[in-house]
């Protein structure tokens, strides 16, 4: 009994002086995705005026589409942003305008802030900026909705046009 005791008292002594350890090797890659939900086209057309002397009627700006992102940037690296432009013949007389809301949803990190409502061209504009580390949640309801809406700018330049089919491009860069 005591040889029992003894043996169990010195091995709770040895078993505090021994001990192992595990090395762990973590990786964090530089991550930039983006991508525009939910897919599919978007249709905007003008309605004509049954009166007389009346103006185009606008369609109704289109908010299904929300733009969605993951980034994880370098330490100490600079923060992201997202531009827009459109690809193809911009029709004569007509403005696409733009418009992308602060984040909400599912995200966290340090989200972008949305620009003021920007004209599209073919040369990209900046509609989100001062992304850093951050996710949106993915899908619609999900990282910044856009409100996209076609007016008229100069109505002495607008032609009859059947259907024009044109291509917001979205980029994420640094």
């Amino acid at each position: 009994m005591i040889l029992k005791r003894t043996l169990l008292f010195a091995s709770f002594i040895l078993s505090g002086s021994l001990y192992s350890q595990t090395n762990a090797t973590l990786t964090l890659p530089v991550v930039t995705l983006m991508d525009i939900e939910p897919t599919g086209n978007i249709t905007l057309n003008f309605t004509a005026p049954t009166e007389a002397g009346n103006p185009l009627t606008n369609p109704t700006p289109n908010t299904s589409k929300w733009v969605n992102y993951t980034s994880a940037i370098t330490s100490g690296g600079l923060t992201r942003k997202i531009t827009a432009a459109i690809s193809g013949t911009l029709i004569a007389g007509v403005d696409i305008k733009l418009q992308a809301a602060a984040a909400s949803g599912a995200g966290g990190g340090t989200l972008g802030t949305p620009s003021a409502q920007v004209t599209l061209t073919n040369t990209p504009v900046t509609i989100i900026s001062g992304i850093g580390g951050a996710f949106t949640g993915n899908g619609a309801n999900n990282g910044h909705r856009l409100t996209i809406s076609l007016v008229p700018n100069t109505y002495a330049n607008l032609a009859t046009k059947a259907s024009t089919t044109l291509t917001i491009v979205y980029t994420i860069t640094e």
